[in-house]
């Protein structure tokens, strides 16, 4: 089983991004970013509707950093702090090797590529770092655009789930796609 210790925080740089901690100064980023209906279509979570939610979003987070269950970063353009996305591993199951990576982005900051960007970066730490065998990213089948992005960054499906999530009295479906550490061409 692998160890799992994010500790010492580390930074993840790319051509145009630093992924950095997520801190308090970030609440009304993550306001805007987890309480927009577009932004969080194919996301079967409530949306956040205030500053306190968004804080405790955060604290959330911070909390799983802490205790070494999950590892989250904030999206900034080089040379400018401010928060445009979130991307992380969550899920992490050590005794597999494996975890699912999640993201997010603010929709006036999508289609530049950024995202790719940082899964690029955010890979390299889970297979290196981490030493995860495998990582997952569960999807909406509506999500064309998150799809494309996985695709491009070398995931293959796995998995259709019909119906097998429950949110706002409606079934969703997911769909599963994966990298395996063998397959990641950095």
């Amino acid at each position: 089983m692998l160890t799992i210790n994010f500790h010492p925080f580390k930074n993840l740089e790319t051509e145009r991004l630093l992924l950095r901690r997520l801190n308090k100064d970030d609440v009304n980023e993550i306001l805007e970013l987890r309480g927009n209906p577009e932004t969080m279509k194919f996301i079967p979570r409530p949306l956040t509707t205030t500053l306190e939610e968004a804080m405790a979003h955060i604290n959330i987070i911070e909390e799983k950093i802490v205790n070494n269950e999950g590892i989250n970063w904030a999206i900034t353009v080089k040379g400018n702090p401010k928060f445009i996305g979130l991307i992380g591993h969550y899920r992490i199951s050590a005794e597999n090797h494996r975890c699912e990576m999640g993201y997010m982005i603010l929709p006036q900051h999508q289609g530049k590529g950024y995202v790719s960007e940082a899964i690029d970066a955010v890979l390299e730490y889970g297979f290196n770092d981490l030493q995860m065998h495998s990582i997952e990213a569960v999807i909406d089948p509506e999500n064309k655009a998150s799809e494309r992005v996985l695709q491009k960054n070398g995931f293959v499906k796995e998995a259709h789930i019909l119906e097998n999530e429950l949110h706002d009295g409606k079934f969703w479906d997911t769909v599963i796609y994966s990298i395996l550490k063998r397959n990641f061409r950095k």
